[in-house]
């Protein structure tokens, strides 16, 4: 009998010790965005990022971080992809916006107080696009987009401001490789841990 309360008492407060150091909850926020190419043109334009995050506590510094969010990102086609892709990409088509799942799995580290540095690999698919630039209907985006994130968050109680700068590592162009296309964002987002 006192084996089986002791084992209850024990698996009462790992389970409390584990939900202390466990969270999750909802954000959202803006994305400046671009896709580096020499076919895009050299601005940022704006998106939007909503989605949930966990937070998993590892130890008192440190915990990993995980999120699934909808990113949007726009770009503007340049002049020159005439010249690159002539008679393949539609003339009318050179604003472009992208809807990527992507899922970044940060590691997060207590600096001071509530600022929290975050930095981790990001994999992105893409599920959505505004119109085809091709003129043949096909796709010029690749569906999936490998990228790495790094930036700062605050958290005060449970609400939770962080900027970050995300930077594509793979080639999305899924036309030829005459053109490496990259995207890059800097994303400014509030959360909101339940």
């Amino acid at each position: 009998m006192k084996t089986k309360s002791a084992t209850v008492i024990i698996a009462l407060l790992l389970t409390h010790a584990l939900m202390a150091q466990f969270h999750v909850g909802i954000k959202g926020g803006a994305n400046v965005t671009k896709v580096d190419g020499k076919s895009f043109k050299e601005q940022f334009r704006y998106g939007y990022h909503l989605g949930g995050f966990a937070e998993i506590g590892l130890s008192e510094k440190f915990r990993l971080q995980p999120e699934v969010l909808f990113n949007q990102y726009a770009t503007t086609l340049d002049s020159n992809y005439k010249e690159i892709y002539e008679n393949i990409i539609n003339s009318d088509q050179s604003k472009v916006k992208l809807g990527y799942l992507s899922i970044p799995l940060l590691l997060d580290y207590k600096l001071l107080g509530p600022i929290h540095l975050q930095a981790g690999p990001q994999v992105g698919i893409l599920i959505d696009k505004n119109r085809s630039i091709l003129q043949n209907g096909g796709d010029a985006f690749k569906k999936g987009d490998f990228s790495m994130v790094g930036g700062v968050q605050i958290n005060l109680l449970k609400l939770r401001v962080s900027g970050r700068y995300v930077i594509g590592l793979n080639n999305i162009n899924d036309i030829d490789d005459q053109d490496k296309w990259k995207n890059q964002a800097i994303q400014v987002s509030v959360g909101l841990a339940l």
